[in-house]
């Protein structure tokens, strides 16, 4: 999940695994998967960002256990 803020300035978390693409029109505009269109403030190299964040943190949390099971074995 993903924190953005929709353009009225209200704060919105979107399911990053969701996300279909992200375009600037000069707003930036979030679609998703679903059909959703979301229009928020972020620029198209900060949602990127936030998702390859998000990515590190979950992936992150796999290697964590991976180690943790090999040391066990």
């Amino acid at each position: 999940m993903i924190k953005v803020t929709r353009i009225n300035n209200q704060p919105i978390t979107i399911n990053a695994d969701l996300i279909e693409f992200v375009e600037s029109t000069p707003d930036t505009i979030v679609s998703t998967i679903t059909g959703k269109k979301i229009l928020i403030k972020e620029s198209v190299d900060e949602v990127i960002e936030k998702v390859i964040a998000y990515r590190q943190k979950c992936f992150e949390k796999i290697r964590i256990e991976v180690e943790k099971r090999d040391k066990e074995s």
